[in-house]
């Protein structure tokens, strides 16, 4: 059992993060914590070289929000003893290193099918599976 599980949930996977939290919680010590984590994707670092566009704030932090709606409903709906985070940047390195600032004994990640961009540059479960400190139970 665990005591501190990461449960990072993306907004557009929102059935396969119920399932992630359901198990996450059938796995938490007594008294255990869990942190459920969105990862609001910096686009302008994606911009970078490829277009002079910046995006507005306004977007990431309107991002942020219904992220942190989504996710206080998901928590209360699943009576989870746990808080919510929002952190932006890269998911996979955001996941990773939040994973070791919070001191985690697991995270655990949903995972889908691969698409064609997978291929390319992997997916967010692959590189958290690869580079994550502690525990990784990857859901499929």
């Amino acid at each position: 059992m665990y005591s501190r599980i990461i449960v990072p949930i993306a907004m557009d996977q929102l059935e396969h993060g119920e399932t992630v939290l359901e198990r996450a919680k059938s796995l938490l010590d007594e008294g255990g914590e869990i942190i459920l984590l969105n990862v609001v994707e910096d686009l302008n670092a994606y911009a970078q070289g490829y277009m002079i566009v910046d995006f507005p704030l306004e977007m990431v932090e309107a991002s942020r929000k219904h992220a942190m709606n989504t996710l206080m409903e998901l928590k209360q709906k699943h009576g989870v003893k746990g808080r919510v985070e929002i952190r932006v940047g890269g998911a996979a390195g955001v996941i990773n290193a939040f994973a070791e600032e919070m001191e985690a004994d697991l995270v655990i990640i949903a995972s889908h099918r691969p698409g064609l961009i997978d291929y390319f540059i992997g997916s967010t479960a692959s590189r958290v599976a690869s580079h994550c400190k502690c525990a990784v139970l990857i859901d499929r």
